[in-house]
């Protein structure tokens, strides 16, 4: 696959692009989050008539009481149906971002210690922008509106009370969210230096362990810890202080809208006003002033969740795939060939540079010469795994450059077989997941493997000898049947009864394919058709 880069997005547009797939989902809980404000009114209406009815009687003030209840108990369903919704877009969300990293992290081979963490912490930290703040943002900025318009119905000097304590509010509120910005960003690049020393270090444990460094790497470890502690108490102070903001403004204006109802009620006010407040007027203008700042409360409490996220972004953000077109060879055995073949790992010397080789279809070819001229090179080649920067590769007519890898269409057996936990069975169908069980018998017997398919390995391969490990390898390679077979090493440190045995399984794998072998034995290069020193 090819890669374009996406990592200089801003981690807002990222988090709002990454949401775009279920924009019907936020849609919904945006709408649910608004929604909460009918039912807040009809609390204060009901409230409000009761109380003031309540002089007439029981039966007057009832009508109104069972609204003021209805409306809490519709508040109630209506909040739940926005967590149930919220948390279902940050699910789906996250699965998403989950298995784009996964992606990046497995079939990329991007395993650098600090993109580690990604998947757990960085994917964990998006849950609260998705199921809380993205709904609330939009709500926050309507639903106060909407209460102070209600408000200003019953009394217009109210909501100009509530209009003049907001705006200072939305100011305070900026500038604590912009330091926890980047608090939130330090925070989580502690975390990942954390997580990061710590992988690293368990790895190297045997290594650590023999050269006696335990003392400093549990310094090193202790020391990010408490860098990390650090980071997370600055962002914990700075979301006290905005919510000491909220809390200060929020009281301040119930109190100014509690202080000039009174005075108007009683006709104490030193001031003309346009108005007369009734007992209902009063009790409604009261009841829906800490409504105002509801949303804005709620939001503040899931402030912390967009900074979190998108402190998060940059760990998250993997460069997208562009598929690129399938070239699929022919079942037969096909003819490779290499023109001018240049492969560089990096700005110094090739490592295989000008190379020209034409493998007939069917061929049995050995690849010789000493370590490290590239006969191993030429092999990753064709699996995708080392660079074609010069020259033209062909296999079947097909172009390296246009198919990139030829991966899928190959059976290969490297010298370190990989081992995955599970039965032998369950090692060799790596090769091909859709074969039975007696293909895979089959394919074991083949290849020499006298041993039982039940057997369990953990992935070390505990139990397995060095050449049943190459019996494995080519148990795979014979089970898939593929034109193409390169084979690396098939008989390193093998004694000279095992390697005569192997040379048989290469023999009957190599039948019907086009067989490349990297080797330096010189009976796996006589048993072949030709040999090209490198």
């Amino acid at each position: 696959m090819t890669m374009t880069a996406e990592r200089d997005i801003a981690p807002a547009a990222w988090l709002k692009a990454t949401a775009r797939p279920w924009k019907r989902k936020v849609a919904v809980t945006t709408l649910l989050t608004v929604a909460d404000v009918a039912p807040a009114i009809g609390f204060a209406g009901g409230l409000a008539m009761t109380v003031a009815r309540f002089s007439d009687g029981l039966s007057a003030a009832t009508p109104w009481l069972a609204l003021a209840v209805v409306s809490l108990i519709a508040r109630g369903f209506v909040s739940q149906a926005m967590l149930a919704m919220g948390a279902t877009m940050a699910r789906d969300v996250k699965a998403d971002v989950r298995a784009r990293l996964l992606a990046d992290l497995f079939q990329r081979g991007r395993r650098s210690a600090d993109r580690l963490a990604a998947p757990v912490e960085g994917v964990a930290a998006l849950d609260g922008y998705y199921a809380r703040f993205l709904p609330l943002r939009i709500a926050a900025g309507v639903s106060p509106l909407i209460i102070i318009a209600a408000a200003a119905m019953a009394s217009p000097v109210t909501a100009g009370l509530l209009v003049f304590t907001l705006f200072p509010l939305i100011v305070g509120m900026a500038l604590a969210g912009s330091a926890a910005a980047a608090e939130s960003r330090r925070q989580f690049s502690a975390l990942e230096r954390l997580s990061g020393l710590f992988i690293d270090r368990i790895r190297a444990l045997p290594a650590v362990l023999a050269f006696g460094a335990e003392a400093r790497v549990t310094q090193e470890i202790a020391d990010a810890s408490r860098e990390l502690e650090t980071r997370s108490a600055r962002v914990m102070r700075v979301a006290f202080l905005s919510s000491a903001v909220l809390e200060f403004f929020s009281a301040l204006s119930v109190a100014l809208v509690a202080v000039y109802c009174g005075f108007n009620l009683l006709g104490l006010l030193p001031f003309p006003v346009p108005e007369a407040l009734t007992l209902a007027q009063a009790f409604f203008v009261l009841a829906l002033a800490p409504e105002v700042y509801h949303p804005l409360r709620r939001l503040a409490a899931a402030y912390h969740d967009r900074q979190a996220a998108e402190a998060a972004v940059p760990s998250l953000v993997v460069e997208a795939a562009v598929p690129e077109r399938q070239v699929d060879l022919p079942m037969t055995a096909p003819a490779v060939r290499f023109k001018e073949v240049r492969i560089a790992y990096g700005p110094g010397a090739p490592v295989i540079d000008r190379f020209t080789l034409d493998v007939r279809p069917g061929q049995i070819v050995a690849l010789t010469g000493a370590s490290g001229v590239g006969k191993s090179s030429l092999l990753h080649l064709l699996l995708g795994l080392a660079p074609l920067t010069g020259g033209q590769v062909e296999v079947g007519g097909a172009p390296l450059g246009e198919a990139g890898h030829f991966a899928g269409q190959i059976a290969w057996a490297g010298q370190n077989p990989v081992i995955i936990p599970g039965t032998l069975a369950d090692n060799i169908r790596v090769a091909d997941q859709s074969a039975s069980l007696e293909q895979v018998s089959t394919a074991a017997r083949a290849a020499g493997l006298d041993l039982s398919l039940d057997r369990v390995l953990d992935e070390r391969g505990g139990g397995l000898s060095g050449g049943e490990r190459r019996r494995l390898g080519m148990a795979r390679a014979m089970l898939k049947r593929a034109p193409l077979m390169l084979l690396d090493e098939p008989t390193a440190n093998l004694d000279s009864a095992s390697e005569t045995a192997m040379l048989d399984v290469i023999r009957k794998a190599a039948r019907g394919r086009t067989t490349l072998i990297a080797t330096h034995s010189t009976a796996v290069a006589a048993m072949a058709d030709r040999v090209v020193r490198l």
